[in-house]
């Protein structure tokens, strides 16, 4: 076998996934604890982790039957059917759910759904069983386009029914995503699911494009793992591959004339193994060239420095080499994350490396009273800052809220230019001005760009939602400054833009009274500012507008005119149905009977209130069936009287009552007092009248 110096570059998704990684964890833990631990099939796909595991004590068992009531029984990573569940529970064992998340996410999905779910995947695949087994309705199985065009074309009814797609967590990115042009091709009624985990995704796109500028692939990871097998055939069609389980199938492999070996493994591959097999390839190709050692060492400088890239390594320093490719992970270090799970205390994310992420509660969000358990669900993706990595325990603590305030500042800094405007909620009043909390960051208002009105207090500002534009940054201080008032001006001068340009006069509209002044009210009708004069609040006098308005009141007002060059709007508030003279001539016609109220009196009769606002004279010759010196003598002020209405002049807005045209005219003193003293006239010249008619 020739040796010459050659690169060996470690793809950076290698290894376990986040599914993976959380069961094997799991399942160690529960050795520990010295339970009797089994697992219903083999846990993952990889001979040397259940094989030291079986040293521990695990046994694997083929069905729920063969559980017993004393054992704990894990339920491996590629999930089972319900019915499955359903059998161990009845045995009375203890159960350990370790099903991936992302495998659960698609039992979630297949399991709401009353149609025929399509499944993308191989039909003999552990997952893909426990994915039939939540089904609802009937599932068919497809391997790739090849097999879905046939079962298209064979039942040509699914073009025109109600169909959901899934695919298998480790299916083919590439056959994928030829699949779903197929799908939106033929089936109109079709629901497509991206159930491909993000880390297959991440770990076949890494493979591929590796396989690409590699003379040479090596896949670690186990025959039966379609994950490892999906790898292979990924790499394949680019360059010579070959898939191992063990660190000695190196040693058939021919490496000469090789001067670039790219190396990547399986979601069920452990770190242990990986470092095995770069071990034994740094044995088995002993560098004997000083040029290519150099250009292989300059190589893995600048490839180690490229955070980005896959993590170089040569025979000259391997040791640290494969160290440096396997700590693909540093503080501050920005990735995305995916949402897993929840506890009390953190947020699991799988970040697609070998470690598992989590987020602690407090490290979510700025915002106190933030929920990540009502704003999050599974499957969410989320920009992280790495902020510590514990590689004894597997574990990378994550920050949401430091990775939000980053970009946060780095969206301040562009607005000093862009103007872009920012919403924020004043968190202090301080010498000066005041602080604005937005997206975790704090910026510093000013006291004259604080407010609408200088006079108005800062501390009103306190705890309420503002928008801002930034105005100054200092990158240095890491410093910020903005102004309110910029913001409201505009926000103003493009509302009264926009009302001047449809206003009209008679438009009504719901305001908010602003300011009350003796002789009217000022009324915000969205933005901007009409008046209410006083003689426009009511039909009755009123002497100042509180009898009317108060500051705050939600009004409906109408427009009555509208100066367009001093943009002065008169606003109404009394409504034509609410004129009392309107009320008077529906309700009360000529010769209506009412009661009124005596509300004035004058030497020539008595006014009294026939409804609100409208008083009508009682003339003093109407007041009585008996002469009278002066109103006085027959009414007082307060007294409720029967009137009749004898006359209306809407014009000059008079009415005219009266008292006397209700009584009986029998009761009119002076007529009997004449009728009286006629009779007396009559008797004395009675005689002479006897004569007469003698």
């Amino acid at each position: 076998m020739g040796k010459t110096a050659q690169r060996i570059t470690l793809a950076k998704t290698a290894g376990f996934c986040f599914g993976v990684d959380r069961a094997v964890k799991m399942t160690y833990d529960l050795v520990d604890s010295g339970k009797k631990v089994c697992t219903l099939g083999p846990l993952i796909h990889n001979p040397q982790v259940v094989s030291d595991l079986a040293t521990k004590g695990v046994t694997v068992i083929d069905s729920p039957d063969e559980a017993e009531k004393d054992s704990l029984v894990i339920i491996r990573t590629h999930g089972v059917p319900s019915s499955v569940v359903d059998r161990l529970s009845d045995t009375g064992c203890e159960i350990c759910d370790a099903t991936c998340p992302f495998v659960k996410k698609i039992h979630r999905i297949v399991a709401a759904e009353n149609c025929t779910v399509m499944i993308a995947g191989d039909a003999a695949h552990p997952e893909v069983e426990g994915i039939k087994g939540h089904c609802k309705s009937d599932c068919i199985v497809f391997k790739n386009t090849d097999s879905l065009l046939k079962i298209l074309n064979e039942n040509a009814v699914f073009c025109n029914s109600e169909l959901i797609f899934v695919a298998q967590t480790t299916f083919s990115v590439e056959e994928w995503k030829n699949c779903k042009e197929i799908i939106k091709k033929y089936c109109t009624n079709a629901k497509i699911f991206d159930t491909i985990c993000n880390a297959t995704q991440d770990r076949q796109s890494e493979a591929h494009e590796l396989s690409l500028v590699s003379d040479i692939m090596i896949i670690i990871g186990g025959r039966h793992s379609s994950n490892t097998v999906k790898l292979s055939t990924v790499c394949s069609s680019n360059c010579p591959t070959y898939l191992i389980e063990q660190p000695s199938e190196l040693f058939d492999i021919d490496f000469s004339g090789c001067s670039s070996i790219g190396v990547t493994a399986g979601a069920s591959t452990p770190a242990g193994i990986i470092k095995e097999v770069l071990k034994t390839m740094s044995e088995i190709v002993e560098t004997n060239s000083v040029e290519l050692e150099k250009a292989a060492e300059m190589a893995v400088a600048e490839e180690v420095k490229d955070t980005e890239a896959a993590q170089s390594i040569d025979d000259m320093d391997f040791s640290a080499a494969l160290e440096e490719s396997l700590k693909s992970m540093s503080t501050d270090q920005k990735v995305k994350g995916v949402v897993m799970g929840f506890s009390p205390t953190e947020i699991q994310v799988d970040i697609g490396r070998k470690h598992a992420g989590f987020i602690p509660i407090d490290e979510y969000s700025n915002d106190p009273t933030a929920n990540p358990q009502k704003e999050l669900k599974v499957g969410d993706e989320l920009e992280l800052i790495i902020m510590k990595t514990n590689d004894a325990e597997g574990t990378v603590m994550l920050s949401k809220k430091r990775c939000d305030a980053a970009q946060a500042w780095n969206n301040i800094i562009e607005a000093e230019t862009d103007g872009t405007i920012f919403e924020g909620t004043v968190v202090e009043v301080i010498r000066g001005g005041v602080l604005v909390a937005t997206n975790g960051i704090r910026v510093f208002v000013p006291a004259s760009l604080a407010t609408e009105s200088k006079n108005q207090p800062l501390e009103e500002l306190l705890r309420t939602k503002v928008r801002l534009r930034i105005i100054e940054v200092n990158k240095q201080r890491r410093r910020a400054v903005g102004s309110i008032r910029a913001v409201i001006k505009e926000e103003r001068k493009a509302k009264s833009d926009e009302f001047w340009a449809q206003a009209a006069v008679g438009q009504v509209y719901n305001g908010t009274v602003k300011s009350l002044t003796s002789y009217g009210a000022f009324v915000d009708i969205g933005g901007i500012d009409g008046m209410v004069h006083i003689s426009e609040m009511s039909w009755k006098r009123i002497k100042h507008p509180s009898e009317v308005f108060n500051v705050g009141d939600e009004v409906e007002v109408y427009i009555k005119a509208l100066d367009d060059e001093k943009k002065k709007i008169s606003l109404g508030y009394k409504k034509v149905e609410d004129n009392p003279w309107e009320i008077l001539r529906r309700d009360y016609p000529v010769d209506s009977v009412v009661e009124a109220e005596v509300v004035s009196m004058t030497t020539f009769g008595a006014f009294a209130r026939v409804i609100p606002g409208i008083d009508g004279l009682i003339h003093i010759s109407q007041i009585a069936n008996r002469h009278i010196e002066k109103p006085q003598d027959a009414l007082n002020i307060g007294e409720k009287v029967q009137v009749k209405i004898t006359a209306i002049d809407f014009d000059k807005k008079r009415v005219s009552l009266s008292i006397r045209a209700l009584l009986d005219p029998m009761e009119n003193t002076e007529v009997v007092e004449e009728v009286v003293e006629a009779a007396a006239e009559i008797d004395e010249t009675a005689p002479d009248a006897e004569e007469a008619a003698e």
